[in-house]
């Protein structure tokens, strides 16, 4: 195995654990309670947030949470909060999440991070694991990855996770671009 594919593996933990996943410098794990305040500071941060279809509130970093509890209890994954290997403050998130978009059900790989950590590739590592997590632990056939045409960062990291431009398409009754890729396009690449 290269070191190059060794920085993607991942080990996931049964239900009773939180552990998720863990990257070269990244540990994803399932949201508590208590991310609150880090979760804040990520949706809160209008920069960071400004291709979001709305402006969230302190209140809405909780439901935000409960929404990713759910998720985890029905579909088996969802949004994890993402810490540096070695230390618990929460820097960002990124994870699966359950779309359907135009009538077909989708897998999506969602990421947001503290923009203090932008610039460092975290979002582009946490993401390429996710989609890895997606295909090898979820036997997805295709992720994909909704983004606003203006938001040109996350746009690269779709792109540096090997993602390709499918369509545009309206979602949240704003235009999104679908990028994707295939289990067979991932595995190629790595």
């Amino acid at each position: 195995m290269s070191l190059k594919r060794r920085a993607m593996v991942f080990e996931t933990k049964t239900a009773a654990g939180d552990f998720v996943l863990e990257t070269a410098r990244l540990r994803l794990r399932r949201f508590r309670r208590g991310d609150v305040d880090a979760v804040f500071a990520i949706i809160g941060d209008e920069v960071a947030m400004r291709y979001y279809p709305k402006k969230f509130q302190f209140r809405d970093a909780a439901e935000w949470i409960e929404r990713n509890l759910r998720r985890y209890e029905e579909h088996g994954n969802g949004l994890y909060a993402v810490t540096l290997r070695g230390c618990e403050e929460v820097i960002g998130d990124c994870g699966l999440i359950a779309q359907v978009l135009e009538g077909e059900p989708q897998v999506e790989v969602g990421y947001h991070f503290r923009r203090d950590q932008w610039g460092n590739g975290y979002a582009t590592e946490a993401a390429k694991a996710c989609t890895a997590l997606a295909f090898r632990e979820f036997r997805e056939s295709k992720v994909i990855s909704l983004i606003r045409p203006e938001n040109v960062r996350s746009r690269r990291v779709a792109e540096r996770n090997g993602m390709k431009v499918q369509r545009l398409v309206m979602h949240a009754k704003l235009p999104h671009l679908v990028y994707a890729i295939t289990r067979e396009e991932f595995a190629n690449a790595a």
